[in-house]
């Protein structure tokens, strides 16, 4: 499952792809939901990117969006503070 719900926290788990076309939702890849960035991975540029992509998507501000692990890797553990809306309905 590449999320997960802990008290008033969203834990997701993604695989991102940096410096592609556009930025979107592809889908699931080895157990995480697949990104894909038109940032490239450059003076963490991507993981900004990723962040104020994951609060649009999930309606909460950029500040309530933490990275927890992957700061250098593809696969990524973020923590979304007091988020609402269920992630079950990406897919």
């Amino acid at each position: 499952m590449w999320y997960k719900r802990e008290a008033e926290h969203l834990i997701l788990h993604l695989y991102v792809q940096p410096g592609a076309k556009k930025t979107e939702i592809v889908g699931i890849y080895e157990g995480a939901l697949k990104i894909r960035l038109n940032t490239p991975p450059i003076e963490g540029r991507a993981n900004k990117e990723l962040l104020k992509y994951v609060a649009q998507i999930f309606k909460v501000p950029s500040s309530q969006v933490i990275l927890k692990r992957g700061d250098k890797s593809r696969h990524k553990v973020l923590w979304v503070k007091n988020c609402l809306v269920d992630p079950s309905i990406l897919f």
